[in-house]
């Protein structure tokens, strides 16, 4: 099973930028995306999604048109999709979309930035609510796969200016310290399980040449739950993939 998780920031202007062709390309068999900034009813190329393999895509839109939202695009059928999470900031605003396989709950995740103090705090409310529900999750679900735009990078070796970026939201301590938590707990950085090379990232900012320069952040995970450990076959990014600042990042398992 090959697992694409992808930050879009706007799946109408990523469609536009050739995202369709590459997901046939990429070919994998679930996609997850966020902030796609689109209700249901202004996408008008779910003909073209299914034609290219994905009969089966669910759309999780905030209420505020043109803001945040998750998707879940699958050549197979799941046998059950969950768009609530009882975590208000994420039903209402489209963060958190699951789909439960045979064998394996795939989530798309979109945590919120802290873009203000007033937003940290919103941040750091979600992670504690979302970290509860994942606890629970996971007595019903042990196999269990988040991927998404977790908006933290966990360590130094995930920026690419540590010291000068330590005070910035995203790679705060307490963001840091959170991630790295949530992910020892009982989980496993699929990519870092395969990858210890530097300068290995997923956003640029669109200023100062950034994404030439690879002065970039990895703010995008494939969290795998750790029964799933020896089912672990690869993981990676696309750098070369360019619909968004974000860009795509895979796992395969077994």
């Amino acid at each position: 099973m090959k697992i694409i998780s992808y930050n879009v920031n706007g799946i109408r202007a990523a469609v536009k930028k050739g995202f369709i062709d590459w997901l046939q390309v990429a070919n994998p068999d679930v996609i997850c995306l966020q902030e796609i900034k689109a209700n249901k009813e202004q996408l008008d190329f779910l003909t073209l999604l299914e034609d290219a393999g994905y009969k089966y895509h669910y759309w999780h839109s905030a209420q505020k048109k043109g803001y945040s939202g998750t998707a879940i695009l699958s050549k197979i059928k799941p046998n059950h999709i969950e768009f609530e999470t009882g975590i208000e900031l994420a039903d209402n605003e489209g963060r958190i979309l699951r789909a439960d396989f045979d064998d394996v709950s795939v989530i798309s995740l979109y945590l919120p930035s802290g873009t203000n103090s007033a937003r940290l705090d919103l941040k750091f409310q979600f992670m504690d609510d979302f970290q509860t529900y994942i606890d629970t999750l996971k007595q019903e679900i042990p196999n269990l796969i988040i991927n998404g735009d977790y908006n933290i990078c966990h360590e130094e070796i995930d920026i690419h200016n540590p010291k000068g970026l330590k005070n910035t939201s995203g790679f705060l301590p307490a963001e840091r310290e959170w991630i790295g938590g949530f992910i020892q707990k009982d989980f496993i950085d699929s990519f870092r399980y395969f990858n210890t090379e530097p300068h290995q990232y997923s956003w640029w900012s669109y200023r100062a040449n950034a994404r030439n320069n690879n002065k970039g952040w990895r703010l995008d995970y494939c969290l795998v739950s750790k029964p799933l450990e020896n089912r672990l076959k690869r993981a990676y990014i696309l750098q070369e993939a360019k619909h968004s600042d974000h860009c795509p990042v895979v796992v395969e398992i077994d």
